[in-house]
């Protein structure tokens, strides 16, 4: 399965427990959905912005990493595009951390074959 990280801004004047909903109703919308498995959710919190943006000068951040095949990601764009309480949203795809977890995995194979060949030494006995 592909890593993937989004991040979206909600807009800072919902009350918190609205925010925090919003974010909760992602995560549900990724698993039951998409049939993502969302690895973690970090909420930043309310950040200032460099420029106005949408009347607003600050906003709610949140970012999700998750594992999906990658098929129908669109549903989720589609998803941000139609709830308006989003004011920005970004989700791509994180290779670097597929990359990282793919090394390990080799290494811990090649040192299970290490230790399986010291524990069972092939014996050749010559004549």
């Amino acid at each position: 399965m592909r890593v993937y990280e989004t991040m979206f801004i909600v807009r800072p004047d919902l009350p918190e427990q609205q925010r925090e909903k919003v974010a909760e109703n992602v995560k549900k919308f990724l698993e039951e959905r998409l049939g993502a498995t969302v690895d973690s959710v970090s909420r930043w919190g309310i950040r200032k912005f460099a420029y106005r943006l949408k009347k607003f000068w600050e906003g709610d951040y949140t970012v999700l990493y998750f594992r999906s095949n990658g098929e129908n990601l669109d549903q989720l764009e589609n998803y941000f595009k139609v709830h308006p309480e989003f004011l920005r949203w970004q989700t791509f795809r994180r290779e670097d951390i597929e990359k990282k977890e793919r090394r390990k995995l080799l290494e811990e194979k090649a040192k299970a074959q290490q230790v399986e060949a010291t524990e069972n030494p092939e014996v050749t006995t010559e004549n």
